[in-house]
């Protein structure tokens, strides 16, 4: 894809908003356009209900104030898994969820979010901007009369919150547990009775014991839901979600109907939040995490290699049967992913990793 081209569409990937200040008017508009922002989360969740909120923001005061966003929480306009059908039939202009929330309406949906052993955050990105995927995401959304951006990433998922200790692969027969888009698929293939729903419902489930297992976000998010009060074994690495990407879908008529430079503001806004919001979760997944170990009497822990193997073998079964879908479209995204990953393969180790292990050599560093 061209640079020009992906500009357009998804606007320029940067921490600050201060290089946007062009694209907006220099005095509010006497014609204000107020859009409603429906999203997937509970107002000011730590993580994506925070996300929201900075997105509607953002939207607003680079507009100059020409374009208004309101935003709703779940269950304010609509429920949470309902906000992709209210934006598409136009009851709202915009909404800020998740794509592995669509994969009943297509599978091609959820390898924009994450992929079981899939890409990181920033790979994700690179694959929009740089890799072809933003033309397929544009492909693919229109389906359903929506124009949509990725503005945030959780990066790296838990494996889950567990009731009991995980020791082999066959502990996970059976076991009920929560989780999302393709991890679910792979998870299911495992033998584990696989639930779909949110961060509240999930801390029931725990705490009745009617779920044994389940996996959210990270540390960050999770600690504010209270996860650890009923299951104290928190797993680790979450290779179902290897990242999380967010984002924002517009109703495409309201959409269009914007002048181009307010298409522009939209689009900016949108990725210029998105290192934003990575860089937050990782941030407070880090101060989290060390307080719920310290504090709250967690235990974290790796999962058995065994456990990995099965589950990456699981994962490939998915992709596997995505390469084969009956949708031409979802073929074409499942090559592209897949393309995309195999140049990141022999790179990111050496890069990524190297530093990492360096850092738990045992040397003296201040």
């Amino acid at each position: 894809m061209k640079r020009r081209d992906f500009l357009k569409g998804a606007g320029v990937a940067a921490t600050g908003v201060a290089a946007a200040s062009a694209l907006a008017a220099p005095a509010v508009a006497s014609d204000k356009i107020k859009w409603k922002m429906v999203t997937s989360w509970p107002k000011n969740l730590p993580g994506p209900g925070v996300a929201a909120q900075m997105l509607a923001d953002r939207i607003t005061m680079l507009s100059g104030g020409r374009i208004e966003v309101k935003l709703y929480a779940a269950g304010e306009l609509v429920p949470g898994r309902g906000v992709f059908d209210a934006v598409s039939e136009g009851t709202a202009e915009l909404y800020h969820s998740v794509p592995a929330y669509w994969g009943s309406k297509s599978k091609g949906f959820l390898l924009f979010g994450s992929q079981p052993f899939g890409l990181t955050a920033d790979e994700q990105y690179g694959w929009m901007a740089h890799g072809g995927g933003q033309a397929l995401y544009d492909e693919m959304y229109a389906r359903f009369n929506l124009k949509p951006f990725l503005c945030g990433n959780s990066g790296p998922q838990a494996a889950g919150w567990f009731r009991t200790e995980i020791n082999s692969a066959e502990d996970l027969k059976g076991l009920r547990f929560r989780t999302t888009g393709l991890a679910s698929e792979m998870c299911t293939k495992m033998g584990m009775a696989v639930q779909a729903m949110g961060g509240r419902d999930m801390f029931q489930a725990l705490q009745t014991g009617t779920l044994d297992a389940g996996e959210f976000i990270g540390p960050w998010t999770d600690s504010a839901l209270g996860f650890y009060q009923v299951a104290k074994n928190y797993y680790f690495p979450g290779v179902g979600e290897p990242s999380s990407a967010e984002e924002c879908a517009v109703n495409s008529e309201a959409y269009n109907a914007l002048p181009d430079d307010l298409k522009q503001v939209v689009a900016f806004a949108c990725s210029s939040l998105y290192n934003d919001v990575w860089t937050e979760y990782t941030t407070n997944h880090a101060k989290a995490l060390k307080k719920l170990v310290a504090e709250k009497g967690v235990m974290v822990k790796n999962l058995p290699e065994d456990v990995l193997m099965a589950m990456g073998n699981a994962a490939g079964e998915v992709i596997g049967e995505l390469r084969e879908n009956d949708d031409e479209l979802v073929k074409r995204i499942t090559e592209s992913f897949l393309n995309y990953r195999d140049s990141m393969k022999e790179y990111k180790p050496l890069a990524d990793n190297g530093q990492m292990n360096m850092r738990l050599l045992d040397i003296n560093y201040g």
